[in-house]
């Protein structure tokens, strides 16, 4: 029989004059209010009524050999429905990826990292489901962990994967280095012997989680067609959708997915999780299957942000003009490949930082080892580098006697410019503006806690602890610049899909909009509706749910969805437009010469001239018809980079952003308290101005967690992670979380639609070394790795 949908499915979302509004305007959320109020429903509320519930098993060694697996006590238990592991999986196909199908649906032969899925159960009633995971019996039998270079390059190391036949198997010096991308123009050598001053420096970045707060989880529902119906928060529904199909051994469209509420992502829900795991539950026991992970689980559960070692080496000349740069950026994936060659791509194409250098010489790889999978989060390999050149600019400036911003901006690249990869820069690069506008703001007052009452401690380092009244409390003041590339490069096939239909409802006109973008809090649905208030002149826009009946959007990822799927908007707009004018000239022609002769618009639910003369109303023209448009849309190619020298029009778009941080100092106990983060940055247009600070302010914090607080850690002798909660895994809070005045440029690219630039990732590249180097100036300590703690301020690490 039929079943009934399950409850917390997201519903079209209609924004009325609520949020009128076209582009440029701060229009409201839909869903603000309902996340708000705690009203919104997420993937975790999501709820069936004849629903049972998924529990995963998890290895609790990082690499060792599985000699047997006994499930029988677990199947033994009232209430269990079914126990898989790798025997169970349907399918010839059992491993998935983003790029590299290496990671077992559950794991096989051998576990490779902490926390790697082995067996899934199935029970009416999640702690049921948890104790009868816990009943599985599994013996292991320890092999040697991969933790660094060293480990994993040494020529008799274990190999992480034996027999890899993937694309970049055969361009890298050992098994256990996944993939290598050189960068080379020039001569960095002899630009060296040119320097009259030289810089070296060897820093090292933490692993850091994307921390959302929404856990991984998802339902899925078997079809009465063989199929399943997987309500999911994702970041990409038709990528899990290509990795989901061929696991369950059922062809694409017999798998239907709908996007559902989001709890934030920050590239940690572009691998799968949970989904495949789902699925197969559903279809074992014909009933649907809900899994949710908890806090713990998570830290397991999705791919982190790459722990990395930089090597950078830095020359200028006595009138401070950089001569050369070379650098080695080794960045730790873990056991599984997921979006490492992609991160190893913008590492070093990225790597010198937003300036003008002649001569380069890069190479940055990314390395198979037993530790916890890395991959794509916010910034995206170009965060790591930036933390690692901008500290070399700050030395070089110090060796020079020179401010750190005015030799910043002697080498500021701008439009015109040439990159290390030989693409020429072909649209507004204003880094030299963004320092000056940073810089310029007004400081905050120094000493705020003190008043005529007393010290309050609140506005001190160490905060309500009441460690301090001032006594040894130093501030400091630090600046750094950024640059991110904006959308998927190195000849991806970017594109997205929208399907717009304008009709008549209620007696007025109103448009639907579908894609399959996923809103993951970043705004989207509003700036879609945005678009197409500007291009249809209507005030009712109906923002369709997210699924897969409509072609692919891509990722919401790379700060590419306002660009490329709002692009596709933009597009299937223009064309319902002029279907809906093709209309009106077959009923109305012959009534107004303009109809044939002027350039014609669709405003305030009528057909004006570009003089703003009316020639009918939309409700009119559209009487008894509709119209519907689906198309895809690309932005330029790219290409890929060379694999010897990286030379290649890699990237579609860049996006700046500088910061310069103030923060306060107790040298004696090395805490620190950042005052403020000051932000410039070139949006290019700002669609929806609110929604842009928002995104600027966020990753903002996002850095700034990373430079003081935020690190995964990891035995280096197991390779176990020693943190997984947020009792030991910290994040700003409110409490942490500084004045954050912003300064946002609008200078369009031509090539954008609207002439927009990505806004999202940038912010999260400058923050975290504008706050280490205000930390160095108030201590004058060197502090070349990220989290700084306290010991390392205090001497006692």
């Amino acid at each position: 029989m039929p079943r009934t949908g399950p409850a917390g499915v997201p519903t079209k979302l209609t924004q009325g004059a609520q949020a009128a509004g076209g582009i440029g305007a701060s229009t409201l959320r839909p869903d603000g209010i309902l996340k708000v109020t705690g009203e919104f429903a997420y993937s975790s509320d999501l709820w069936h009524e004849d629903m049972l519930w998924g529990h995963l098993l998890r290895s609790t060694l990082a690499h060792a050999e599985i000699v047997s697996v006994d499930t029988s006590e677990a199947l033994a238990m009232p209430g269990v429905h079914a126990v898989l592991t790798y025997d169970d999986l349907p399918a010839d196909v059992r491993t998935y990826g983003l790029e590299i199908q290496d990671t077992p649906v559950l794991a096989h032969g051998k576990v490779r990292h902490h926390g790697e899925p082995v067996a899934v159960v199935a029970a009416d009633h999640p702690e049921t489901a948890r104790r009868a995971a816990a009943k599985i019996r599994i013996e292991y039998r320890e092999l040697p962990v991969i933790t660094d270079e060293s480990s994993a390059t040494a020529p008799d190391a274990v190999l992480v994967h034996e027999g890899r036949t993937d694309h970049h198997a055969p361009y890298v010096a050992h098994p256990n280095i996944l993939h290598r991308q050189p960068i080379v123009r020039g001569d960095a050598a002899a630009a060296a012997a040119r320097a009259d001053v030289i810089v070296r420096g060897e820093y090292t970045f933490g692993m850091q989680d994307q921390a959302f707060l929404g856990p991984e989880s998802g339902l899925a529902v078997p079809e009465e067609d063989g199929g399943v119906h997987l309500y999911i928060a994702t970041q990409w529904l038709h990528s899990d959708l290509r990795q989901i199909a061929p696991v369950l051994g059922l062809p694409e469209d017999k798998v239907r997915m709908t996007l559902a509420g989001v709890g934030g992502a920050f590239g940690g829900r572009e691998d799968l999780s949970m989904q495949i795991h789902a699925c197969l539950l559903a279809l074992r026991t014909g009933r649907p299957v809900k899994i949710v992970y908890d806090r713990f689980e998570s830290f397991f559960g999705h791919v982190h942000r790459h722990p990395a070692k930089l090597t950078y080496e830095h020359g200028a000349t006595r009138d401070g003009l950089l001569t050369h740069v070379k650098a080695r950026i080794v960045l730790d994936g873990g056991a599984y490949a997921s979006a490492s060659p992609a991160v190893v791509g913008n590492a070093a194409s990225l790597g010198i930082g937003p300036y003008d250098v002649a001569d380069v010489d890069i190479e940055a790889l990314a390395l198979y080892t037993n530790n916890p999978p890395c991959g794509a989060m916010r910034g995206f390999g170009a965060v790591q580098a930036c933390f690692a050149y901008e500290a070399q600019m700050d030395k070089l400036a110090m060796e020079l006697g020179l401010d750190p911003v005015e030799f910043r901006q002697r080498n500021a690249m701008e439009q015109g410019s040439t990159l290390p990869t030989g693409q020429v820069v072909d649209s507004p690069a204003p880094v030299a503006e963004l320092l000056r506008r940073v810089k310029t703001m007004p400081l905050p007052p120094e000493r705020q806690w003190e008043s005529s009452e007393g010290a309050d401690v609140r506005q001190l380092p160490g905060g309500l602890s009441n460690t301090t009244h001032g006594e040894g409390v130093v501030r400091g003041i630090g600046y750094a610049v950024g640059i991110k590339n904006v959308g998927f490069s190195e000849g991806f096939d970017d594109y997205s899909t929208a399907r717009v239909r304008m009709e008549v409802v209620g007696g007025e006109p109103v448009a639907v909009v579908h894609t399959a973008m996923a809103e993951v809090g970043q705004g989207g649905v509003t700036v879609h509706a945005q678009i197409a208030r500007t291009e249809l002149g209507v005030r009712q826009v109906t923002i369709q749910p997210a699924d897969t009946r409509v072609g692919s959007a891509g990722s919401t990822s790379a700060s590419r969805q306002t660009y490329v799927t709002g692009g596709a908007v933009r597009n299937s707009c223009a064309l319902v437009r002029e279907r809906v004018l093709e209309i009106g000239r077959r009923k109305f022609g012959t009534y107004h010469p303009a109809w044939a002769t002027a350039e014609l618009l669709l405003e305030r639910g009528k057909v004006v001239t570009d003089g703003g003369e009316v020639l009918a109303d939309l409700t009119d023209v559209l009487e008894g018809e509709s119209v519907e448009v689906e198309r895809e849309w690309r932005h330029r190619p790219t290409q890929p980079f060379d694999r010897r020298t990286g030379q290649g029009d890699g990237h579609v778009q860049y996006s700046f952003a500088a910061h310069r941080a103030v923060v306060e100092v107790d040298t004696e106990l090395g805490l620190v308290k950042v005052v403020e983060l000051a932000c410039a940055q070139d949006v290019g247009k700002a669609l929806n101005p609110l929604s842009v600070l928002g995104q600027i302010q966020g990753g903002t914090v996002q850095g700034l967690g990373v430079a003081v607080m935020e690190e995964i850690l990891v035995d280096p002798v197991t390779a176990k992670v020693r943190n997984p909660s947020f009792t030991d895994y910290l994040i700003p809070t409110i409490l942490d979380t500084p004045t954050i005045p912003v300064d946002v440029l609008e200078l369009a690219d031509h090539h954008a639609p609207y002439g927009l630039r990505g806004a999202g990732e940038a912010p999260t590249l400058s923050s975290t070394p504008a706050v280490l180097a205000a930390i160095r100036a108030a201590t004058g300590l060197e502090l070349n790795r990220t989290p700084v703690r306290p010991e390392h301020l205090t001497g006692t690490a």
